[in-house]
């Protein structure tokens, strides 16, 4: 049960029921997650496979060595995985002699016969060293029974074919062994000259680089083998077809059709083995183990082409069902340990919500677990580089941070939709028969207001049904006497209950204003109401609220903020609706556990509490927000009652709309590091539900901090993908697959709270999250400015605006317009680069996308309070 509802002593049988069914719930919960893991994880059933592998490509790179930084294996190095490769293999094929000339020799001592390779390219130095180490190794090891002279040279377009056949004709001269080069089939099919200076045809075949999928790759390879020995037969017959390169990466970035996976590359080549017996296919395993520098030139997917990893463990068993993530029963054990006490601790506590709602935020809270040791365990399931690293250490507590905002909108959300009742809802509550009428001081600070709003709100206030109140009128700082002084005259109108007072000079903004009032208030007042300058009051806004001051710990009553005069302006319209979602959704959320933000207008708070706590405070420029925190933690009561007491204006236009809540977000952080200390000090008189709220309410402005911070890295990233592509690869779809599922899941919670709580059409719902969304740049900037520094100030927010002539609409977001250009901008370079080539690349244009709506937002709320202006 939350704080503040004790059990009674009828009910302990209460407290045994509920603990056993929130612990059943949350192991339940845990074996679903178990099972879920298990269901992903399901083994893949495959051919078995009981030979021996034909032959296997190696390159002897040990995890962290790198040959294009001249990092080598020493023998040591190269003896241990020959020794290991011989158990399931007889032949090895290289691609370079100069670089690990002891192979050969290693691999006699295990019986194994090697196809040695001599790496040409464009540096004639190099080719002469590479052929000439080649020659003098066949020469001292009887066990090179093959040849191959360059790697795809012309594939890449190193050298020309005539160059290429130069060598290749050398090499023949030189040596009594079967020569060739390595090449895929279109190079073969475009230069049939080449067959004509080779023993044999060695010919790649990589389906995956063919855009093929898994279950079409054997198939593609026996065509492309077939389509191989037609050619030669057509040209040169009688010569020999083999198969330098075949294979499937086991991680990396999809193409197209072809998805890398460890059990798609245990079918594929469990497949290729049995058929390649069959057809007696000569053939070399592309490649025998993980090569992870290779990333770095051609790819993520490079790195995962071995049967064995770097750590030169086998990737899969040859026999039996194949697993895709051998590791996943310590993964879900974890997962399900690490949200086992959270799990049960929400269901302990929260028991009395309806069941659906119990089990939606437990699997939340369960799935959250496991994103994050998925997201935990990822540098054991990939070879990393600097810039992966640097992506994952950026990511890793965004994702935190992510998951934590997510679970605290999913309380609000759970709460909302699936409580049984309010346990604190309250209605007017009229003084009792009998009760004496309190008296009410009623302050109305105001600063460069124009007169005829005040004298609007004045006159309502004068129309109260209530006898014993005043109507205290603070202006601070006006400079303009035609301003204040109407204001003035039509005080000394209404009579001697309305006092006027004009300060200037006024240290304090509004707080400064009001402390003021507190020194010149009736010594017979016991409560201090609070009005803005807009509002106009119901005429039972005093009898209707006061009747709570007869509990003694109650320190304020709280009614909602509300508008008028916005139904038929089409910017007002979208504001007005805007703020009342928090007033129907999170002031009812907080109010359960005594934790409103009281907000400064339409409050009532006790004299006597607000004195003996120190005022209103002048350090902070939401003094508002501030009080209500202080008096929770001297122990009293805070009131939210949701019933329209009074209305004022929205803000005139985007401008002041975006500086206000600016005000609020800098406000907000001004408090949270002055009253850290109540926040998480164990000595802190706050209950565990206000501390939860005054810590988290503000979370979701801390996401948009983190959008801004994450636009502007997003920014930086695909700038260097478009134009330094060799240093800037595109995030792993893993990293990006929850930052999809954060914008979905935030965006459905906020649009559905609203069609359950919020009583207007599905276009104003709209309209309301177009301006909700508008809001987050300035948000940011209040987060972050309040954060480094210490004083803020305050600006009023216009209600209205008299201008001649309109001002561009853009000019107030003009930081958002730079903003959405810049990653239109980037889409666009994401487009025309090779961004739709790969899901990563879609996934990132995705999130690009996502990331320029709350910019794209900003500038719709602009233009659209320039084309509504000021009338209602």
């Amino acid at each position: 049960m939350p704080a503040g509802f004790p059990l009674t002593a009828a009910q302990p049988h209460i407290v045994r029921t509920s603990f056993w069914r929130a612990l059943l719930l949350a192991l339940l919960v845990a074996a679903l997650n178990v099972g879920l893991w298990a269901f992903v994880n399901r083994p893949v059933q495959i051919a078995d496979w009981h030979g021996q592998i034909d032959g296997f490509a190696f390159n002897p790179s040990q995890r962290y060595q790198d040959p294009t930084k001249l990092l080598f294996p020493n023998e040591t190095e190269l003896e241990s995985d020959i020794r290991l490769l011989s158990k399931y293999s007889k032949r090895l094929r290289t691609y370079s002699s100069a670089e690990n000339p002891a192979i050969p020799r290693i691999a006699k001592s295990y019986g194994m016969t090697v196809m040695a390779g001599a790496w040409i390219e464009g540096r004639a130095e190099r080719n002469e060293r590479e052929l000439a180490a080649l020659i003098a190794l066949a020469g001292k090891n009887d066990n090179i029974e093959r040849a191959i002279i360059g790697n795809e040279v012309i594939l890449r377009g190193d050298l020309g074919v005539r160059t290429l056949i130069g060598y290749l004709d050398r090499a023949r001269a030189h040596l009594d062994i079967p020569v060739s080069t390595a090449e895929p089939l279109d190079s073969w099919q475009r230069n049939p000259e080449l067959i004509r200076h080779v023993d044999f045809v060695t010919v790649h075949i990589l389906p995956y680089w063919e855009q093929i999928p898994r279950k079409d790759a054997v198939g593609f390879v026996l065509d492309q083998y077939r389509a191989t020995q037609a050619l030669v037969e057509r040209v040169s017959p009688g010569k020999p077809v083999v198969i330098g390169e075949v294979g499937w990466p086991s991680n990396g970035d999809r193409r197209k059709y072809a998805q890398p996976s460890l059990a798609n590359e245990a079918h594929f080549l469990r497949d290729w083995f049995n058929v390649a017996a069959r057809e007696h296919i000569d053939y070399y395993v592309m490649e025998a183990i993980d090569q992870p520098w290779k990333e770095a030139i051609g790819g993520r997917a490079e790195a995962y082409w071995g049967v064995f990893n770097a750590s030169r463990q086998l990737k899969f068993a040859f026999t039996g069902p194949v697993v895709e993530n051998p590791g996943w029963p310590w993964k879900a054990a974890i997962a399900s340990l690490l949200a086992l006490l959270p799990m049960f601790f929400f269901a302990r506590h929260f028991i009395r919500f309806r069941a659906l709602g119990l089990a939606f935020f437990l699997v939340l809270v369960q799935l959250s677990a496991s994103i994050l040791v998925w997201m935990a365990a990822l540098p054991y399931d990939f070879y990393l580089n600097p810039l992966d690293w640097a992506m994952l250490t950026l990511l890793l507590p965004a994702q935190l941070a992510i998951i934590v905002i997510l679970l605290i909108n999913a309380f609000e959300f759970t709460e909302v939709l699936w409580r049984p009742r309010w346990l604190r809802e309250f209605r007017p509550l009229v003084p009792a028969p009998g009760d004496p009428e309190r008296f009410v001081s009623i302050h109305l600070a105001c600063y460069n207001e124009p007169p005829e709003m005040v004298i609007l709100t004045l006159d309502s206030l004068a129309a109260l049904d209530y006898r014993n109140f005043e109507v205290i009128v603070l202006d601070n700082n006006t400079k303009n006497p035609e301003v204040w002084q109407p204001v003035e005259e039509h005080c000394a109108k209404l009579g001697p209950r309305f006092r006027f007072y004009h300060l200037e000079p006024w240290p304090g903004f509004k707080a400064g204003a009001l402390n003021y009032g507190l020194e010149v208030t009736d010594p017979r007042a016991e409560i201090v109401a609070v009005v803005d300058a807009d509002y106009e009051v119901r005429h039972d806004w005093l009898r209707g609220l006061t009747g709570y001051f007869a509990d003694p710990n109650v320190a304020v009553v709280q009614c909602p903020q509300a508008h008028r005069d916005w139904e038929h302006n089409a910017f007002r319209r979208m504001a007005n609706w805007e703020y009342d979602g928090f007033f129907r959704i999170g002031m009812h959320h907080r109010n359960e556990r005594n934790a409103i933000i009281q907000h400064g207008t339409m409050t009532m708070v006790r004299r006597s509490m607000l004195a003996d706590t120190g005022g209103w405070s002048e350090w902070t420029i939401c003094e508002d927000a501030e009080l209500g925190l202080r008096l929770m933690k001297a122990g009293h009561e805070l009131i939210y009652v949701d019933e329209v007491m009074g209305r004022g204006l929205t803000p005139a236009d985007f401008k002041a709309y975006k500086s206000q809540r600016y005000r609020w977000a800098f406000g907000a952080m001004q408090i949270l590091k002055a009253r850290w200390n109540w926040m998480v000090s164990r000595a802190s008189t706050l209950t565990r539900g206000q501390r939860f709220h005054f810590l988290t309410g503000w979370f979701s402005w801390f996401g948009d901090a983190l959008h801004l911070m994450f636009t502007l890295m997003a920014l930086v990233w695909t700038l260097g993908m478009v134009l330094l592509p060799k240093y800037f690869t595109l995030p792993m779809y893993l990293f990006l697959v929850p930052l999809i599922g954060f914008f979905l899941f935030k965006a459905a919670f906020g649009f559905i709270l609203y069609r359950v709580r919020v009583p207007c059409s599905w276009a104003d719902t709209l309209a309301a999250s177009v301006a909700s969304m508008g809001l987050s740049h300035a948000i940011a900037r209040g987060i972050f400015e309040g954060l480094a520094r210490k004083k803020g100030e305050f600006i009023r927010t216009a209600k209205s605006r008299r201008i001649g002539k309109k001002p561009n609409p853009f000019t107030s977001v003009s930081e958002e317009l730079l903003l959405f250009l810049a990653l239109i901008a980037c889409i666009v370079g994401m487009i025309n680069s090779t961004g739709m080539n790969y899901i990563e690349g879609r996934l990132w244009i995705a999130i690009l996308a996502a990331q320029a709506i709350p910019y794209g937002s900003a500038l719709v709320g602009a233009w659209v309070a320039h084309r509504s202006g000021d009338s209602a």
